[in-house]
């Protein structure tokens, strides 16, 4: 089974640029599915078989994410391993808390940010309100 991510909409290797997070949350995704730590370049293959992925990008990328918390990163003679700290779907939630979290009026965004959802995203987002208010 491969762990190489599908190539998503707007990926370079289609001939687009990725959407912001987006290599972010492919590295963590390739991290969550390796059986161990993952050096750099063991993070690139994985992600980019054809080679066009630069080294100093997945560098910079996992840096990033070791920075933010999001991954752990372990001295393996000359380079590091990183392993997930959590999946892709927790990182996009902490940097969407974040976003929340440096705008004082929460209401005007959640507001803002309800109405952009479509009607399937809006019933999901009712449905998960709704049970975390069950006892």
């Amino acid at each position: 089974m491969s762990t190489t991510p599908p190539p998503a909409e707007g990926d370079p290797a289609e001939g687009g640029r990725r959407r912001p997070g987006q290599l972010e949350a492919q590295v963590v995704t390739v991290l969550v599915e390796a059986a161990a730590p993952l050096t750099p370049g063991e993070v690139r293959d994985r992600l980019d078989v054809a080679g066009t992925l630069s080294y100093s990008t997945v560098v910079t990328t996992l840096t990033r994410l070791f920075d933010k918390g999001a991954v752990t990163r372990d001295r393996d003679g000359r380079a590091y391993r990183y392993g997930a700290v959590r999946d892709a779907a927790g990182l996009v939630a902490e940097r969407m808390s974040r976003l929340l979290a440096a705008e004082p009026d929460h209401t005007s965004v959640l507001r803002r940010f309800v109405s952009t959802l479509d009607k399937r995203d809006e019933q999901i987002l009712r449905d998960l309100l709704h049970q975390d208010s069950d006892p």
